[in-house]
């Protein structure tokens, strides 16, 4: 009878341990622990938020050898393989000449500076400042001062450098860039701009867009003039001409030169020494360049006083002495004697040369003409492309107008500017035909451009792109719903908890177990009896 009272299913000793009230109790916060484990873990991997680590600027001084522009730029501090997107925020033009001609005076430059200096500080975070580094380079003019007079090239730079130091910004130098150098980052400029190295893609990212050629680019400044260009691989390459250039990622090989005293500026001071080498009045020139009944009177110094004309430099120079000019408007003339401030002979006709013996490989694409050769062509009321028969066609027409009219039909009147926009435009068709080798048929592949998307195509952005392959990118921030301190004490406790509840309801059982071989035991007894 015993025996059977014993062994009732529902009354075994396991079962009555495990569901005492403890032992649900454990269950239940092991249960709830587990779940919450679960959940902060989900939580914290999946609604994690990546915030873009900020923005860096950066400025750099395009001293020009006619002006001097400040440009900042801007760009996420994430780059993209290696360099950075940088877009042109602000752009201000420095009054005055520029810095080389303050080679008699060269404490006088930063006082040029600070009007456009005050308005860089405001488009940049105060708290960026002294992380915001800026750059000046300068151009052919300063090239030329160095060749004149070094001494003097190095006070100018240096009255720079003192005034920087004195600005929040982190001034990395005021240095002289090469020509070639020039011609490169014009060509990574125009490029960039116009969206050959990186576009956005269907996911809102950026890529390198997929069988897009490069373009190149053409450059006139007041004291030399670039071209560069990505050529055929067949043509071959000269290393005095070739430059490697890689940008996000990919490599690119370039042909560029760059041709001192073939500027505007320059170009145009020997023009004005050859009339007087030619003309039998000296003190009175004809310039069949200049508009009709325009008259003028330039010293020796501004015809014979750069290093460009001092081949041409009388033996009885005088500075300071006036010569008396008048403008007959005459474009065959005019278009006759620019033509001889080209040695094309040398040439011999190689297909390969452009002029002064200057080694160039075949054109190819597309070109974008921009700084002074925008300028000219808008003038005369060209931009963008346009064929060559319309070229010569305004140019004809607006050589042939008298001063009077001039105001007339320039946007901006410049006297110095306005009367030498006949020169300039024979200018640049010699130097675009008979130099570059541009034809009728290839010119219309020229795009006169001043800007895109207002941002202006100068070296200075492509200077700043290739900077930024040496300025450290920031890893993007990552924003966690809780904070890792509070993620991990969350984790250690209810992990915790858990350990302990397993334990509990593991003694429970063995407890179990030891209570259930006694009352077997027991049983055995009474069986046995």
């Amino acid at each position: 009878m015993f025996t059977v009272l014993s062994r009732q299913p529902c009354e075994q000793p396991g079962f009555k341990a495990l569901s005492r009230t403890p032992a649900v109790v454990t269950l239940v916060v092991l249960l709830v622990s587990v779940a919450v484990l679960a959940t902060i873990t989900i939580i914290q991997s999946n609604q994690t938020e990546v915030l873009a680590p900020g923005l860096k600027y950066g400025i750099v001084l395009d001293a020009g050898s006619s002006r001097t522009t400040i440009y900042v730029y801007q760009w996420p501090a994430e780059k993209e393989n290696n360099t950075g997107v940088v877009n042109q925020i602000y752009r201000c033009s420095v009054k005055g000449s520029g810095i080389s001609s303050y080679r008699d005076n060269p404490q006088a430059v930063p006082s040029a500076f600070e009007d456009c200096m005050q308005r860089v500080k405001e488009k940049i975070p105060a708290d960026l400042h002294q992380s915001t580094p800026a750059h000046l380079g300068a151009t052919a003019g300063m090239r030329l001062l160095r060749l004149q007079n070094e001494s003097a090239a190095r006070e100018v730079l240096a009255s720079i450098q003192t005034y920087f130091e004195s600005q929040p910004f982190d001034f990395r130098g005021a240095h002289i860039i090469s020509g070639q150098e020039e011609g490169v980052y014009g060509w990574i400029t125009a490029n960039y701009l116009m969206g050959n190295f990186l576009e956005k893609n269907v996911w809102n990212t950026w890529s390198h867009p997929h069988g897009v050629e490069t373009t190149g680019a053409l450059d006139l400044g007041g004291a030399s003039t670039q071209i560069s260009f990505a050529p055929q691989e067949e043509d071959g390459h000269r290393a005095n001409s070739t430059v490697q250039v890689s940008l996000y990622g990919y490599p690119y090989s370039l042909y560029t030169h760059s041709f001192q005293c073939y500027g505007r500026d320059e170009a145009e001071k020997r023009f004005l020494a050859r009339l007087f080498q030619n003309s039998a009045d000296k003190n009175n020139l004809v310039n069949p360049c200049y508009p009709r009944n325009y008259m003028t009177t330039l010293t020796m110094d501004h015809i014979f006083g750069s290093v460009c004309t001092e081949e041409f430099r009388p033996t009885d120079y005088d500075p300071g002495y006036t010569i008396a000019l008048e403008g007959t408007g005459d474009p065959t003339v005019c278009r006759e004697k620019v033509y001889s401030l080209f040695d094309f002979q040398v040439c011999h006709d190689r297909e390969d040369c452009s002029f002064d013996g200057v080694y160039q490989p075949k054109i190819k694409g597309t070109f974008v003409a921009f700084s002074g050769f925008y300028y000219i062509a808008h003038a005369l009321n060209l931009t963008g492309s346009f064929s060559l028969d319309a070229f010569n066609s305004s140019t004809w027409d607006f050589c042939l107008q008298s001063w009077s009219q001039l105001p007339l039909m320039l946007p901006k009147f410049d006297e110095v500017y306005a009367r030498s926009y006949c020169f300039s435009a024979h200018y640049i068709y010699h130097l675009l035909i008979y130099g570059y080798k541009f034809t009728r048929e290839t010119w219309p592949k020229i795009h006169f451009k001043k800007e895109v998307e207002n941002s202006s195509i100068a070296w200075s952005l492509g200077y700043m792109l290739n900077l930024t392959n040496m300025i450290p990118a920031e890893s993007p921030l990552i924003q966690l719903p809780m904070k890792p301190q509070v993620f991990t004490g969350m984790m250690f406790f209810f992990a915790g908890v858990a350990v302990l509840c397993l334990v509990f309801l593991l003694y429970l059982c063995v407890v179990a177990r030891l209570q259930r071989s006694a009352q077997h035991v027991i049983d055995h007894g009474f069986d046995a009896e």
